[in-house]
Parts: C-alpha cells; sequence; structure tokens
C-alpha cells in the first residue's frame, strides 16, 4: 500500500445524552492528516447519519477507505454500513475488540418496545458477518462493505503500527474522548 493512502476512522465517546463523535483521517504511514466531529443520540437512530455527515463536512476526495469502531455506539444506536458505503463510495470496515455473541439478546434486553427493537434487529442483522482476524498477537472483529474479507484483512494490517487497534481508530478515540470530556466541564 501506497504510504500516503488515507482512511477516515470515526470512533464514538458517550455521554449521559449524546455520543461525541470524531472522525481522523489518518495515512498509512501514520500521518495524521484532519479531523472532523459530529454527535448522535445515546439509544437513538441517528449514528449512520452522523458518520455520513462527518464526511461531508471533512470534503476530503483523497480517502480510500473507512474505518468505524464496532457497529453500535452510543447504546445501540445501530450504524448501517452498506448506507455509509453507498453515502461515502469508500471500503467501509466496521472493528471490534471483543468477542461476543452478537447483539439480538443485548438489544432485546436494551428496549422495551417492539417496534423499536425489531427496528434494531432489522438493521443488525442486514451487516456482513464479522470475521475474526488476527493482527500484531491481538484478535480483531471486522465487517467489510466494498471489499472481500481477505482484503479487508490486508486493509487492517497496513493500518495498524503495533497492537491490535487500526491506527486511524486509535486516532479518533482519543480525540472523541477529548471532545466529550471538554464539552462535560461546560
Amino acid at each position: 500500500m501506497k504510504p500516503g493512502r488515507r482512511a477516515l476512522g470515526i470512533a464514538a465517546s458517550d455521554r449521559e445524552k449524546r455520543s461525541h463523535l470524531a472522525g481522523a483521517v489518518v495515512r498509512a504511514d501514520r500521518v495524521v492528516d484532519g479531523f472532523g466531529f459530529g454527535t448522535c443520540t445515546v439509544g437513538g437512530s441517528d449514528a449512520t447519519a452522523a458518520v455520513c455527515d462527518i464526511f461531508d463536512r471533512l470534503d476530503r476526495e483523497d480517502l480510500g477507505y473507512l474505518f468505524l469502531a464496532g457497529i453500535a455506539p452510543a447504546w445501540f444506536n445501530l450504524l448501517d454500513l452498506q448506507a455509509i458505503h453507498d453515502h461515502t463510495g469508500l471500503a467501509t470496515l466496521s472493528v471490534s475488540f471483543e468477542a461476543s455473541p452478537g447483539l439480538d439478546a443485548a438489544i432485546r434486553d436494551a428496549f422495551d418496545d417492539d417496534a423499536v427493537i425489531e427496528a434494531r434487529l432489522s438493521t443488525y442483522r442486514a451487516q456482513p458477518d464479522r470475521r475474526e482476524l488476527s493482527v500484531d498477537d491481538e484478535q480483531l472483529f471486522v465487517r467489510s462493505v466494498g471489499l472481500d474479507p481477505a482484503e479487508a484483512g490486508d486493509i487492517v494490517r497496513a493500518y495498524t503500527p503495533a497492537g491490535g487497534r487500526p491506527e486511524p481508530l486509535r486516532v479518533a478515540r482519543l480525540a472523541a474522548r477529548a471532545v466529550a470530556a471538554e464539552r462535560a466541564e461546560r
């Protein structure tokens, strides 16, 4: 991969009612090249739109990949990977860091309204399967849209210089936490 190839990583930091999203543009050679910020509702259904809004406001034509930290930020405010891929035109990868039996039971436990439960389960079940991936002796779980699973593994590894967290997600996570902490102090 060319060292100047850029990826946008988006991570969230939840607070009481709002989740603060940060997008970090990072080159494959680990140079940070920009930031974008947004919010979505904790427990809402606006995370996909918030990710697309960050992408639009960045207005970057040099991005090749979009990394997302997980699939359910902001208390099951589910991301629709296909919708994000369709909107951005970028290969879209959701990376999670823990094994899990899935979110079906957790979604059912978290909500009382059957219509809300069914809508979230429908979005969740429409997402591509997670595939386990070893990166630097760490186990990651990757869903991807816009590239085949083998290529997705190569991309994740190319953006993970050390440890098990791709650099665009590591930097975005730091930025999201900093923004959320700063806004909490106001």
